[in-house]
């Protein structure tokens, strides 16, 4: 893909055993229809408001069904698990009427982000690992008089942050590749993300460029290099995670 996008002629296959005639004008061609410094921002608005909301949503909703004991805990798990088998396609028309018409946030940052802004894999998540703390950090929270959200702060999250780093790098991929809700909902150009703004480069301009499918593939880089780069980052903190070290003696 990435050879493919540094193409200045169409070729579907490598001459030799390393390429040539490698050039920057697709990526040149992109940024000269494509306000992609704009494009990026708005992406990471979006993207960086539904990280946050997800993990601080995620975050209380997991400790709530991990630690706190309630009337109708386990259904209210259970419905949560079955949530992720219905497709976000499905709600579409109901989400759209409710954001738009109702709430009146067509057009605007809010109206992108709140309807991924409840991740019910990151709820997941952040409760398995919850329930793999020791039940000594909390009972021995509890006597010295902390309360449900100071434990949260001060003892569970320090010992989950490889849960909240898969919880960013799960929710990241999801907002910043979406295409179809923020097209339905921005139509000012100056708002749109990046996957919309190259959507609408590749359907109308790419095909007149001089190398069609080396503007598409640029457009591809452009979008998925920055999840590629935070997944290389923080790989290997997703995985590790130390729960042990949070009880003495």
């Amino acid at each position: 893909m990435l050879v493919g996008s540094l193409k200045k002629d169409p070729e579907t296959s490598l001459r030799g055993l390393l390429p040539t005639g490698l050039t920057l004008d697709n990526y040149s061609q992109i940024n000269g229809r494509v306000d992609l410094l704009q494009s990026l921002v708005n992406s990471g608005i979006v993207t960086g408001g539904v990280i946050l909301g997800t993990l601080v949503l995620g975050v209380l909703a997991g400790y709530a069904l991990a630690r706190l004991r309630f009337r109708g805990q386990g259904s209210l798990f259970a419905v949560m698990l079955l949530v992720q088998i219905i497709p976000f396609q499905l709600l579409i028309i109901p989400i759209y009427v409710m954001i738009v018409r109702t709430y009146g946030l067509a057009d605007s940052y809010l109206g992108m982000i709140v309807p991924f802004a409840i991740n019910s894999t990151a709820v997941f998540i952040f409760r398995q690992f919850f329930l793999q703390l020791p039940e000594d950090l909390f009972s021995a929270a509890r006597l010295d008089g902390a309360g449900e959200l100071r434990i949260l702060w001060s003892v569970a999250l320090p010992l989950v942050r490889p849960a909240m780093l898969t919880a960013v790098l799960l929710t990241f991929i999801g907002p910043w590749n979406e295409f179809l809700w923020p097209f339905l909902v921005t139509k000012d150009a100056d708002l749109q993300p990046l996957a919309v703004s190259l959507a609408n480069y590749i359907s109308n301009i790419a095909g007149r460029a001089s190398n069609p499918y080396g503007a598409i593939l640029a457009g591809a880089v452009v979008l998925a290099a920055p999840a590629v780069a935070l997944f290389v980052a923080f790989q290997r903190h997703f995985t590790s995670s130390d729960l042990g070290s949070g009880v003495k003696g």
